[in-house]
C-alpha cells in the first residue's frame, strides 16, 4: 500500500521556534529554500522522506511527534468535532479545516480543549467534562493507536518467548515464574467468585479464574508480564501524556499494558503477514495466533508501522441499545465510530440475530465515503449458568477502496450499490430515510398537511 504524504508543518514550525530560528536560517540548515519551508509550514507541501531525515540529524527531530502532537488531534479529529449539531448551520468542509490548522494550529488546538472540556453540544462523541474516558481516547487516537516503542518491545520479547517453547502461555508461565517469582494459579469459581484475575503480591501468584478460555489466559499472562517487563515504555507515554486527572492515567496505563500483551501475542510482523496472505481473515487469524475475535479485532486498527503498514482498520464494541463501550479510529479517520449515535441502517447491529457469524456489509456515509465492515457478537469471559449474560457486538471497518483483497470481500462488488447511513437521525441530513426517528439538530421540521411523505419528520433544508 503506497505510503501516506506527510503534511506535518505544525510539528516543523514548533521545531523551528524551539530553536530559535528564522525561517531563512532554519531554512539554510535544512538545505532547501525559505520558500519551500514556508510552504511545508503552511502545511502546502508535505514533508519528504529525506527532509525528514535532516530533521531527526540536525534538530534531534523525534518523528513520533507527528502522531502525538497534531493540534486538535489533527484534520479528522477537528471535523469530527465540527460535526457537532450545534454547528450544522456553518457548512465548515475540509478545506476551510486544512486552512484554519495550517495559519492557526495553536487556535485549532483551544477550540479542541475548550470544546472538550466542556462537553459542547452533548454532540456526536462528545464527552461531559469529568468523564476520565476521553482523555484517554484522545490521547489513543494522537497516537492512531499504534505505539512503535511498545510494538517492537513486544516483538523482541515475543521472539525469545518462541525460541524457548512452542506453547506462549507456557513460556510466558516459566519467565513470570524464573525472572518475577511469580506462579499462575487457576482457581476454581468458589474462590474467585466475581474476579477472573487477581495479582497476589503477598502469595507471588497471578490467580487466574476456570472461567477464562485459553486465548483470555494467554492474554491475562501477557498483561502481567506487560507490566513488569514494559513498564519504562509505559511509563514514558504516560508520562508524555500529563493527564490531570488519576483515573484517566490509570485508564491508559492499562491500554498501554493491553496493547503490549497483544502484541506478544500477535507480534507485529508475523501478525502482518499473515494477514497479507489470508487477506485479512479474522477467524483464521485468530486460531493461527491463539486469540479471540476481540483481540484480532482491536490488533487490526493497530498495524501502522512507519514503512510496513497494515490496512487502516477502525473497531468499535456496541451494545444492543446502540451504546459504545470500545471505539478506535486508528488511522482510518472514519467518523463512523465517534458519533453517540448509531445508524439503524447498518447492518452492524444485524448480527445480534446471528450470534457467532460475520456480518458484511457495504455502506456509504453522508460525506461519501464508503466502506466494507463486518461485525460479530462476542461475549465477555465469566458468564455462569443463571446469570445475566451479557453480549457485545464488535464491527471492523475499512474503506471500500482498500478492501479489494480481503476475503470478506470475495464475491462483493465493492463499486456498486452501497446502504446510505448516517451518524444517527441527529447529526444525518439524508431526506426522506424511512428509517428517521429524529429530525436533525439545528433544523426545523416542516409540516405539511397536503402530503404525506416516505418519512414524517421532513425539515426544512432537505
Amino acid at each position: 500500500m503506497a505510503e501516506r504524504k506527510i503534511i506535518a508543518g505544525h510539528a516543523v514550525r514548533r521545531v523551528r521556534r524551539q530553536a530559535g530560528l528564522s525561517q531563512a536560517a532554519m531554512a539554510e540548515a535544512l538545505d532547501i529554500s525559505p520558500s519551500y519551508l514556508n510552504l511545508i509550514e503552511r502545511n502546502q507541501r508535505p514533508l519528504s522522506a529525506t527532509l525528514l531525515v535532516r530533521l531527526a540529524e540536525r534538530f534531534d527531530f523525534d518523528a513520533r511527534a507527528l502522531a502525538a502532537g497534531e493540534p486538535a488531534g489533527g484534520a479528522d479529529a477537528l471535523r469530527r468535532r465540527l460535526a457537532d449539531p450545534m454547528f450544522a448551520d456553518l457548512e465548515i468542509d475540509r478545506h476551510e479545516v486544512a486552512e484554519w490548522l495550517a495559519a492557526a494550529p495553536g487556535g485549532a488546538e483551544a477550540f479542541a480543549r475548550v470544546f472538550d472540556r466542556l462537553g459542547a453540544g452533548g454532540g456526536a462523541g462528545v464527552p461531559t467534562a469529568d468523564d476520565p474516558v476521553a482523555p484517554v481516547r484522545r490521547e489513543i487516537e494522537r497516537w492512531r493507536n499504534h505505539f512503535a516503542d511498545l510494538d517492537a518491545a513486544a516483538e523482541g520479547l515475543a521472539d525469545e518467548l518462541r525460541l524457548g517453547a512452542g506453547d506462549l502461555y507456557g513460556a510466558i508461565a516459566e519467565r513470570l515464574r524464573v525472572r518475577h517469582s511469580l506462579t499462575i494459579r487457576i482457581l476454581p469459581i468458589d474462590v474467585l467468585p466475581d474476579v477472573l484475575r487477581r495479582l497476589d503480591l503477598h502469595a507471588r501468584q497471578l490467580q487466574l479464574s476456570e472461567l477464562l478460555d485459553p486465548a483470555s489466559r494467554t492474554f491475562a499472562a501477557a498483561f502481567q508480564l506487560a507490566q513488569i517487563e514494559a513498564r519504562g515504555e509505559i511509563d514514558a507515554l504516560v508520562g508524555g501524556a500529563g493527564f490531570a486527572d488519576r483515573a484517566a492515567e490509570r485508564l491508559y496505563r492499562r491500554h498501554l499494558a493491553s496493547y503490549f500483551g497483544a502484541a506478544v501475542m500477535m507480534p507485529y510482523a508475523r501478525f502482518l503477514r499473515a494477514c497479507e496472505a489470508t487477506g485479512y481473515d479474522i477467524e483464521l487469524l485468530q486460531r493461527r495466533f491463539g486469540a479471540g475475535f476481540e483481540q484480532a479485532a482491536h490488533r487490526l486498527t493497530t498495524l501502522q508501522r512507519v514503512g510496513a503498514r497494515g490496512l487502516p482498520f477502525f473497531m468499535i464494541r456496541v451494545d444492543r441499545a446502540g451504546q459504545a463501550s470500545k471505539r478506535y479510529a486508528g488511522a482510518s479517520g472514519a467518523s463512523l465510530v465517534e458519533s453517540d449515535g448509531r445508524c439503524p441502517l447498518w447492518r452492524l447491529h444485524a448480527a445480534f440475530d446471528r450470534p457467532g457469524s460475520l456480518t458484511v456489509d457495504l455502506v456509504e456515509a453522508e460525506d461519501a465515503t464508503r466502506w466494507l465492515t463486518m461485525a460479530r457478537t462476542v461475549a465477555p469471559q465469566g458468564h455462569r449458568a443463571g446469570a445475566i449474560s451479557a453480549e457485545f457486538v464488535v464491527g471492523l471497518g475499512v474503506e471500500a477502496r482498500l478492501a479489494g483483497t480481503l476475503a470478506a470481500a470475495r464475491g462483493l462488488d465493492l463499486a456498486g450499490a452501497a446502504m446510505p447511513i448516517g451518524l444517527g437521525c441527529r447529526a444525518c441530513f439524508r431526506p426522506d430515510c424511512p428509517q428517521r426517528s429524529l429530525a436533525p439538530a439545528g433544523r426545523a421540521l416542516t409540516i405539511n398537511e397536503r402530503e404525506r411523505r416516505l418519512t414524517a419528520l421532513t425539515f426544512a433544508g432537505d
